[in-house]
C-alpha cells in the first residue's frame, strides 16, 4: 500500500515539473531525454552493491526493457504530436482512459477475478478519467477530431504498463527492480537521443542547460514513479487490475487538485462529477476484490 501512494505521489511530482518547465519555456523532448539518463543512473546507484551495468545483458529482463524504453519514448512522441494537433485534453483522456488496456490484460491473461461490482468500478473509472480531463464545458475530445493520433496514444499508453507488468511478473525480482527500470530508462533515453541527433540535424538546436537542469528535476520522480509502482504490483496486497485503477485514478484526482492549488486552474461542473465518479469507482472495484476473497 505505502508503495502505491510513493507511486502516485511520484506521478504528480512529475505533473507539477511539467508544468513547471511549460513555464520557463523548457523544451520538453530534451529535458525528457535527459531526465530518462538521470533516471538510469539513480537506479543504477540504488541497485544492490557490486550490479555492474554491464551485468545488465546477461539478465531475463534485458531484452524486454529495450522494448519497454522504447515503448516509454515512443508513447511521449505520440503524446507530442498528439497535444499538437489536438490539444493536451484529448491527450489526457486517450492516456488515462487506456488504463482499460491493462486491466482487460491481467483478466485475462493472469485469471483475475470478474464480477459485477468490478465491470461496474471500471465503466465508472473510464467515464472519470474522460470528465476530469475535460477543460471546457463544450469539449467533446473523443468526438471532435481525427481518432488516429489518440488512438495510438490510447493503444501506446495501455500497452507500456501491460508490458510493465509482465515483465516484472515473468522476469523481474525484488532485488532486480533498480536494475530493472535503470536499463529501461537507459533505452528510452538512449532512443530520445537518436530523436535529438535527428532534429539537431535539421534545425540545429542544441539541448540548452535550462533542459537538462529540467530533466534532473523531472528524473528523479519519474525514476521513483516506476520503481514503486512495479514495487506495488509485487506487494500482492490488492488485486493488479485494482492497482492500475487506483493508480490512475488517483494520479487523475491529486494532479487536478495539485492544479487548483498551485497552477490556479478552474474546475467546470464536470469535472467535479468526474472526480466524485472515481473515488465511486476505486469503493467498488475494492468491495469486489473483498467478494472474491
Amino acid at each position: 500500500m505505502i508503495a502505491l501512494l510513493l507511486s502516485i505521489l511520484s506521478s504528480t511530482l512529475i505533473y507539477i515539473c511539467f508544468n513547471v518547465l511549460g513555464k520557463f519555456g523548457v523544451n520538453k523532448l530534451h529535458a525528457l531525454i535527459f531526465n530518462y539518463l538521470v533516471a538510469f543512473f539513480l537506479g543504477w546507484l540504488l541497485s544492490p552493491q557490486g550490479t555492474s551495468v554491464l551485468a545488465y545483458p546477461q539478465q531475463d529482463w534485458f531484452w524486454g526493457s529495450l522494448i519497454l524504453g522504447s515503448l516509454f519514448i515512443a508513447t511521449f512522441y505520440l503524446m507530442f504530436k498528439t497535444t499538437q494537433k489536438h490539444g493536451m485534453s484529448v491527450v489526457s483522456v486517450a492516456s488515462k482512459m487506456s488504463v482499460s488496456i491493462p486491466v482487460v490484460f491481467v483478466i485475462v491473461f493472469y485469471g483475475e477475478s470478474l464480477n459485477f461490482l468490478k465491470v461496474i468500478g471500471i465503466l465508472l473509472a473510464l467515464a472519470a478519467v474522460y470528465l476530469v480531463a475535460l477543460k471546457k464545458k463544450k469539449e467533446n475530445p473523443l468526438f471532435n477530431t481525427t481518432l488516429v493520433l489518440p488512438f495510438l496514444v490510447f493503444f501506446a499508453s495501455g500497452t507500456v504498463e501491460s508490458t510493465l507488468k509482465y515483465l516484472e511478473d515473468a522476469f523481474v525480482a525484488q532485488e532486480e527492480v533498480p536494475a530493472f527500470s535503470s536499463s529501461v530508462f537507459f533505452f528510452a533515453s538512449l532512443f530520445g537521443l537518436l530523436i535529438f541527433a535527428i532534429q539537431y540535424l535539421k534545425n540545429r538546436k542544441a539541448m540548452q542547460l535550462k533542459s537538462m537542469i529540467g530533466g534532473v528535476l523531472l528524473g528523479i520522480p519519474n525514476y521513483f514513479s516506476i520503481h514503486f509502482f512495479i514495487q506495488a504490483l509485487k506487494s500482492n496486497v490488492f488485486e493488479t487490475s485494482l492497482v492500475f485503477i487506483i493508480n490512475n485514478i488517483l494520479i487523475v484526482i491529486f494532479s487536478t487538485f495539485v492544479g487548483i492549488l498551485f497552477f490556479s486552474e478552474k474546475l467546470q461542473k464536470q469535472n467535479w462529477l468526474g472526480i466524485l465518479l472515481a473515488l465511486i469507482s476505486i469503493i467498488m472495484v475494492y468491495l469486489s476484490s473483498q467478494q472474491i476473497t
